[in-house]
């Protein structure tokens, strides 16, 4: 028995040894392969391919210097998590890269040569509430290139990938991108001009702040070509444009250029003469694009402006449902430029009708609420009950802002326009036939338009307060318009393929199956509480009825009432307390079935699973173990 006890325990040594040994080889084995597997909801531990594509395309090595204040307890747990979760994607760009991405990892203490470096790279110290200093942020060079990401922080984890995918973009390119801007309005300053009585004016904020990152450069309204090295084009308000001009925008999008447009049915800062008021008054201007549109697919809401009560402005007498304040509601948050920008304000915006042809995709960025409609420009400014009178929402979102993608084709298939100052003039054979054969018709390949139906949100007036700090003119932002905006001319400026790149999922889940249970509830209470207070309106009603109907005049002026009209009174009276405290009791049990629904489900999610796999383990454990014992018993 000894020996059969002993020749047992050996095979049984022998057994996990073996294991071990496989366990081992097949883990060496499959290393090599280097397979990586991603579970999680939202695939968020998964490159997009817009980051896989620029990453191909790499040259040489890129270093990323990731700055982060490790083991010190100035870190909050929060940040400490997601530090990990940064670390985590970095070493996918790694992997990605296949060597042209090098991870540099330091731990700027305090007083340490790692935080010396991170000064140099413009990473930011953080401080905590205690008054410590720790960094978490990153750098990314090329050559002599550099950008940096001065703070990492979880609100904008979900921009994460693409934030360090641009600055990857940014420090593989030689020189600035060139932009133009083509505007009616001075975007760019203007200058005395004493003839037509104009002031100079200072450039707008955000033409500032995009020549901090591009080669900025003016465009006239009445270009005949767009420059080739002009990467992407911004249109704004293009009142009066001439055919020509827009000939000239339709052959840069067919070229391979990126244009991004704003135009207005009733650009409130940009007053122009009214040629319907004999006594000189003004009118706000209107823009458009309008062979593009057409041959786009897309028509403004000429003539209208959206009126939105869900996102209006103000309340009471004040309120003006054409100032759209815009929430994340109306932003589309999986798109990277959208997803962060908070809020947008919007003065008097247009919404378009789009009929897309076959070759055009569309991703809408900005959209009104269905409690919407298209309201008069003569009722455009009005405000309080004015404003709302006659409002009937057309139950659906309208598009205030959108992505065009596809591979374009000309809005002029006979070939460029006239020119109408050339009229008269002898046509020249062999510029005719220059501009015969430059013509194009079609795209060669796949181009990206975007389209924003409001003018107003980019002036200082609506998107910055302008303050004066120690005589410096400091740009305060009131919203997100210039994030919206600027976010807009990075994406299409820098490589192609983060116009594609996704806005990566949130790593926290909410507990959906609450937010279902709450649903039901209100649901199951909602209907009691209408019928409560249906009946209790109805007492009310009566009651006052009763009281007018039932009163005689005295000689004193009061009133009398037959002691049936008073018994019913009373009646009345008492079932409306009753009915205010039955509706205050469902109201209460709502409140606390909600409570209780989201603690158990809590306790499911938390404890449930843990448990269950405890017991599963421990039964598995049992069994095993009896048959162990099975098997020496029959030996």
């Amino acid at each position: 028995m000894k020996n059969k006890n002993l020749e047992t325990l050996m095979y049984s040594a022998g057994g996990i040894i073996a294991l071990a040994l496989i366990l081992v080889a097949a883990n060496f084995i499959f290393s090599a392969f280097n397979a990586r597997v991603d579970l999680t909801e939202g695939r968020v531990y998964t490159l997009s391919e817009g980051t896989r594509s620029i990453l191909a395309k790499l040259e040489a090595p890129v270093k990323i210097r990731f700055y982060y204040t490790q083991g010190s307890a100035a870190v909050p747990p929060g940040l400490k998590t997601f530090a990990g979760r940064v670390e985590d994607l970095l070493n996918e760009y790694k992997a990605a890269a296949k060597g042209k991405v090098i991870i540099e990892k330091f731990n700027p203490e305090p007083d340490s040569d790692a935080e010396d470096s991170a000064a140099l790279d413009n990473v930011e110290g953080q401080m905590t509430n205690t008054g410590e200093k720790f960094y978490l942020g990153l750098a990314v060079s090329f050559l002599d290139q550099k950008s940096s990401i001065p703070v990492l922080t979880p609100d904008r984890e979900r921009l994460l990938e693409y934030d360090i995918t641009r600055s990857i973009s940014q420090v593989g390119q030689a020189k600035k991108p060139v932009i133009g801007i083509m505007s009616n309005l001075p975007v760019l300053g203007r200058s005395l001009d004493p003839v037509k009585k104009q002031q100079p004016t200072e450039p707008w904020v955000l033409a500032s702040e995009l020549k901090r990152i591009f080669d900025v450069r003016k465009v006239d309204l009445d270009a005949k070509k767009i420059d080739d090295d002009i990467k992407v084009l911004l249109v704004i308000h293009p009142r009066d444009i001439l055919e020509t001009t827009e000939y000239a925008i339709d052959q840069f999008v067919l070229r391979g250029g990126k244009l991004i447009t704003f135009v207005d049915t009733y650009a409130y800062f940009d007053q122009q003469p009214d040629l319907q008021n004999p006594f000189g008054g003004s009118a706000a201007g209107q823009s458009t694009l309008y062979n593009l549109f057409k041959a786009w697919g897309v028509e403004p809401s000429q003539g209208k402006v959206v009126a939105d009560l869900t996102f209006a402005s103000g309340e009471g007498p004040r309120l003006l449902p054409t100032l759209l304040s815009l929430t994340n509601e109306a932003l589309n948050m999986d798109d990277v430029v959208t997803s962060q920008v908070g809020t947008l304000l919007i003065p008097f915006g247009a919404s378009f009708t789009i009929k897309l042809p076959e070759w055009l995709q569309q991703t809408t960025l900005v959209h009104t609420s269905k409690n919407s409609m298209l309201a008069d420009l003569i009722i455009a400014t009005l405000s309080g009950e004015p404003s709302t009178r006659g409002f009937q929402p057309s139950g659906k979102e309208e598009p205030l802002a959108f992505r065009l993608t596809g591979k374009f084709k000309t809005a002029f298939p006979n070939g460029k326009p006239a020119d109408p100052f050339a009229r008269g003039k002898p046509v020249d054979p062999a510029q005719f036939e220059a501009d015969r054969k430059a013509h194009l018709r079609e795209a060669a390949a796949e181009n990206t338009v975007v389209v924003v139906g409001d003018v107003d949100m980019l002036t200082d007036g609506a998107a910055v307060d302008i303050q004066e700090i120690f005589g410096q003119r400091v740009a305060v932002p009131r919203n997100g318009n210039l994030a919206f905006a600027q976010g807009l001319v990075e994406q299409m400026a820098g490589d192609s393929a983060l116009i594609n790149l996704r806005s990566r999922a949130a790593f926290s889940r909410p507990l959906t199956v609450i937010r279902q249970m709450e649903a039901r509830a209100q649901e199951a209470y909602l209907g009691k509480i209408k019928a409560l207070e249906d009946t209790l309106n109805q007492t009310t009603e009566k009651l006052q009825a009763l009281q007018k109907g039932g009163k005689s005049a005295t000689a004193n002026g009061g009133a009398i009432l037959t002691p049936e009209q008073q018994a019913e009174m009373e009646n009345f009276r008492k079932k409306s307390v009753e009915t205010r405290k039955e509706l205050k009791e469902l109201r209460k049990n709502l409140r606390e079935e909600t409570e209780s629904l989201q603690l158990w489900t809590k306790v499911l999610n938390i404890a449930l699973v843990p448990l269950l796999v405890m017991v599963l383990g421990i039964t598995l454990a049992v069994i095993k173990r009896r048959r162990a014992n099975a098997r020496v018993r029959a030996s």
